[in-house]
């Protein structure tokens, strides 16, 4: 399979009770418009996925990672608006330096408490509730998952732990 390669952090405040969220809501046009993600994007071809991570984090929230933990894969094959391959490398990012950046071309940046976002109470894609419980586990397993989509939808979930 071929694919695009991404990443996907989620930055944790320092009582981990809160996760800064990128509320997607500057382009109407965009895929995950009205949706919260994690932060992150395609890895570019000169980078690693612990670079791209950090490029990310940088780029949209103006944050520097000083400590990022490897929480896991998930496989989207026909997730893109054209039917792409997507493959995602997911990190939790507890240590980091800076602030919180006032703009973000994606988005707003918004600390969200973790038990609305567990619990569903936060608009985002289907799909992630199949993957978030595992990234933020109290005793966190390193994942592989996969999850097919077809026509912006999610077919099935398939996971193993290590």
């Amino acid at each position: 399979m071929q694919a695009i390669i991404a990443t996907l952090g989620y930055v944790l405040s320092p009582d981990r009770r809160q996760v800064l969220m990128l509320r997607r809501d500057k382009r109407p046009d965009d895929l995950h418009f009205g949706y919260y993600n994690g932060l992150g994007g395609k890895v570019e071809p000169d980078e690693d996925v612990a670079a791209g991570m950090r490029r990310e984090i940088r780029e949209e929230a103006g944050l520097e990672c000083e400590r990022m933990e490897f929480a896991g894969t998930v496989s989207w094959p026909g997730f893109g608006r054209a039917g792409e391959n997507w493959f995602g490398f997911l990190f939790r990012i507890p240590a980091w330096s800076g602030e919180p950046a006032d703009r973000c071309p994606e988005g707003t940046l918004v600390w969200t408490d973790l038990d609305d976002i567990l619990a569903g109470r936060v608009p985002m894609w289907a799909s992630d509730r199949n993957f978030l419980p595992l990234v933020f586990a109290e005793r966190p397993r390193v994942f592989h998952g996969v999850q097919p989509f077809a026509a912006g939808r999610p077919l099935t979930w398939s996971v193993t732990e290590m």
